[in-house]
């Protein structure tokens, strides 16, 4: 069904009214602080609103606690992962959803490299959200160069020529999030940061 449940990150909205509980915070004095209206966080919590970035970032903020808790994406070396890691084009992808169709989520890792890659851009259908985790990372979209750190987050159409890699040879983990419908490129990073990381 259209707008159901399958358009969500699988258990983030209970883990959200869970939070919101634990830290004695009623939904208006949440919409208060983070300007999402009552009701689209009351849908968020039940599963009856699609989880974004921009839903998210506010909340982590709020509630003072990485983005990745939120969805509950396994840490980089920790012993008690169940998910099963997906390893593509050198990157290690763990699966954050489980519902077919609808919005995928993923803890992307993309390894140390003794020496730069050559970016190797690739388009197919849909969009695509990510934020940077740790580490800095290298973002080539159309004809735009960037270098995004941790915290920072960037919303683009996949149909674009897109590739991502590290931008020092530093490992880089990110959330990711594969919409199944392209949308207009937002590229978001900080000031003076376009075209910063340039291979030679």
């Amino acid at each position: 069904m259209n707008g159901e449940p399958e358009d969500t990150l699988g258990s983030v909205g209970p883990r959200l009214r869970a939070l919101r509980r634990e830290r004695g915070i009623t939904l208006a004095a949440l919409a208060a602080v983070t300007g999402v209206s009552e009701s689209t966080l009351s849908r968020l919590e039940s599963g009856r609103r699609r989880v974004t970035l921009e839903l998210l970032l506010p909340l982590a903020r709020t509630y003072d606690v990485p983005l990745d808790d939120l969805v509950g994406a396994p840490r980089t070396g920790d012993p008690r992962i169940h998910l099963k890691p997906i390893r593509r084009f050198g990157m290690v992808f763990v699966p954050l959803s489980r519902r077919p169709g609808g919005t995928q989520a993923f803890k992307m890792i993309i390894p140390a490299t003794p020496e730069p890659l050559v970016p190797t851009p690739q388009t197919h259908e849909g969009s695509e959200w990510l934020y940077v985790l740790n580490g800095r990372l290298r973002l080539l979209v159309g004809e735009r160069d960037l270098v995004l750190s941790s915290g920072e987050a960037a919303e683009f159409d996949t149909a674009l020529p897109h590739w991502l890699g590290s931008a020092d040879g530093g490992a880089v983990e990110l959330l990711v999030l594969f919409g199944p419908q392209g949308t207009r490129a937002h590229l978001r990073a900080g000031p003076g940061r376009a075209g910063a990381a340039k291979q030679g």
